[in-house]
C-alpha cells in the first residue's frame, strides 16, 4: 500500500517508537501520542526498570530503523548464565558457542530516549502528556486528555502500543469480543541495586547474566554501563504449602536481611543498600495476556504487550514487540488496504506470540530450578555434541529464540522434539559415556528436518 494518509500511534514506549520510525521512513505520516511527558526533557518515568535483553530479533529490527549502533553504544554484552549455587562453584553456562552468539543488557529508559531521537529524525511527530481517554470510531475520532483539558484527534487508524494495560485495547473490546484474558502468575518480584566497586568498577563479572537459583525462587542480576548492576528478587506473593519463603513472609527489611544471609550470602555483600532498596521498592507483580483477536477491521490494530504481554523470563518481550513492529511496517506496505494488513499480520505473529509465551513460562522453572541441576546440565553438554554433529538439524533451544529469527511458533515446535530426543539419550547416565550414539544420532536424522534460518 502506498503511504497516503496518516497513521496514529498510541504509546511513546519501546514498540511505539520504533513503529513510528519504521513506519515514517516509509513515507507514512506519523503522529505519537504518549501518556507521560518528555523523558528527554523531565527524565524516564516508565513502569518496571527491569533490564531488557536485547537479542538478535530486537538488534535486526532496530537494524532496519538505523538505530542499533547507538543503542550498543551503551549496552554491555552477556556471554551466558553465570551461576551461583547455594553450595558450590559459582560457573558460568554460556548462551551460545562464542562470543558470535551473545545477548546484550539494555537500560529500558535510555533505549526508549534513542528510539525517540529516531522516530523525530525521521519525520514523526510526537506529542507528550497525552492519554488516550476515548474512541469514537464511527467517526474516526479520539480524544486525549492533557493539561487538564481533552484534545480531538481524527485518524485513519490507531496503532495500539500502550502497553498491558492498554487503553485502545478497552476501547476496541467494546465495539468486538476480543478474547481477553489475563492469567496471573503466583511468584512477584522486587529490585534492588549492586553499586559500582569502590573503584569505579564493577563488583563482580560484568558480561553475564548472575542468577542465584533456589528451587521456586531466585535472584538475578543484570549489568548496566554506570558499571551498577540491576538485582531482581522473584520468589512466591503468598505462601503456598511449599515451605519456601514469600513476600507476605518476607514483608521488610529486617525480613530481607534474614533471606539473603540464609539463602544468597554471597549476593548479601554486594547490595550494601539491601533495606533501603527493599522497602522503598514496590513488589512487582506478573501475568500472561492472551487475545484471540488484535485488529477491529482497519481502524485498530495492537501489539507488543498490548496484544500479547508476557512474564519476563526468557528477555524475549522486547524483542517480540520489535519484531511485530517490523511485520506490521512490512504487511502494511505489501497490503493493499490497511484491514488486510492488519488482519495478515495477526495471522502471522498470533501463532509465534502465543509460542514465546508458553517458552517465558517454561524458562521461568529452567532458571529458578534447573540451571543447577545435573541431569539438566548433561542435557546441556548433549545437546552442544548434537548441534556439533548435526548442525543443520539440531540447533539448541536458547539458540532458535535468541540468536534466529526462525518463527517462535516453529521453534516451540522444534525444542518440544529436541527435548524428547535429550531425555531419552541420557535417561538415567551420569556423563556422556553411556550415550548411544546411533540412536541419538538416527532419532535426529528421523524426527527433524534441516532447519534454515529466517532471510535477512
Amino acid at each position: 500500500m502506498k503511504p497516503t494518509g496518516s497513521l496514529t500511534i498510541v504509546g511513546a514506549g519501546l514498540a511505539g517508537t520504533l513503529l513510528a520510525t519504521l513506519l515514517a521512513q516509509r513515507g507514512w505520516r506519523v503522529e505519537v501520542f504518549e501518556r507521560r511527558g518528555d523523558p528527554r526533557l523531565h527524565g524516564y518515568a516508565g513502569g518496571r526498570s527491569i533490564n531488557l535483553a536485547l537479542a538478535e530479533r530486537g538488534l535486526h529490527a532496530l537494524r532496519q530503523a538505523g538505530a542499533d549502533a547507538a543503542v550498543l553504544e551503551r549496552a554491555v554484552m552477556m556471554r551466558g548464565r553465570m551461576v551461583h549455587p547455594l553450595h558450590g562453584q559459582v560457573h558460568l553456562q554460556r548462551y551460545g558457542r562464542d562470543d558470535s552468539e551473545v545477548i546484550w543488557s539494555v537500560s529500558r529508559g535510555e533505549l526508549n530516549i534513542a528510539l525517540l531521537d529516531a522516530a523525530e529524525a525521521a519525520g514523526a511527530t510526537l506529542h507528550f502528556d497525552r492519554g488516550l481517554a476515548d474512541v469514537d470510531f464511527s467517526r474516526g475520532v479520539a480524544s486525549f486528555r492533557g493539561d487538564g483539558a481533552d484534545h480531538v484527534h481524527a485518524f485513519d487508524a490507531l496503532l495500539g502500543c500502550d502497553g498491558a494495560g492498554s487503553t485502545l485495547r478497552a476501547r476496541m473490546a467494546l465495539h468486538a469480543d476480543l478474547g481477553e484474558r489475563t492469567e496471573w502468575l503466583a511468584h512477584g518480584y522486587k529490585e534492588l541495586e549492586i553499586p559500582p566497586a569502590p573503584d569505579g568498577g564493577f563488583r563482580i563479572e560484568p558480561n553475564a547474566l548472575h542468577i542465584w537459583p533456589r528451587g521456586r525462587y531466585m535472584c538475578i542480576a543484570l549489568p548496566n554501563d554506570e558499571r551498577t548492576f540491576t538485582v531482581t528478587l522473584f520468589m512466591a506473593l503468598h505462601a503456598d504449602g511449599s515451605g519456601d519463603p514469600d513476600f507476605d513472609a518476607v514483608a521488610d527489611a529486617a525480613a530481607a536481611r534474614a533471606l539473603f544471609e540464609r539463602d544468597f550470602p554471597d549476593a548479601l555483600p554486594l547490595i550494601p543498600a539491601l533495606e533501603r532498596d527493599f522497602e522503598a521498592n514496590p513488589t512487582g507483580t506478573l501475568a500472561t495476556l492472551y487475545l484471540d483477536r488484535w485488529h477491529l477491521g482497519g481502524q485498530a490494530v495492537l501489539l507488543g504487550d498490548a496484544a500479547h504481554a508476557m512474564v519476563p523470563f526468557h528477555g524475549q518481550g522486547m524483542n517480540c514487540a520489535f519484531e511485530d513492529c517490523v511485520a506490521l511496517a512490512d504487511h502494511i506496505a505489501a497490503a493493499p488496504t490497511l484491514e488486510g494488513a492488519f488482519a495478515a499480520f495477526q495471522a502471522q505473529r498470533l501463532p509465534d506470540a502465543r509460542a514465546i509465551q508458553a517458552m517465558a513460562l517454561e524458562n521461568y522453572i529452567e532458571m529458578r530450578d534447573l540451571v543447577d541441576d545435573p541431569d539438566f546440565l548433561l542435557q546441556r553438554e548433549l545437546e552442544q555434541a548434537l548441534q556439533a554433529r548435526h548442525p543443520a538439524r539440531f540447533v539448541p533451544h536458547y539458540a532458535m529464540v535468541t540468536f534466529m529469527r526462525i518463527p517462535y511458533a516453529v521453534a516451540h515446535a522444534r525444542s518440544e522434539v529436541q527435548r524428547g530426543i535429550l531425555v531419552e539419550a541420557t535417561r538415567g547416565l551420569r556423563s556422556l559415556d553411556g550415550v548411544d550414539w546411533a540412536a541419538a544420532d538416527a532419532a535426529v536424522e528421523r524426527l527433524l528436518a534441516p532447519l534454515a534460518d529466517a532471510p535477512a
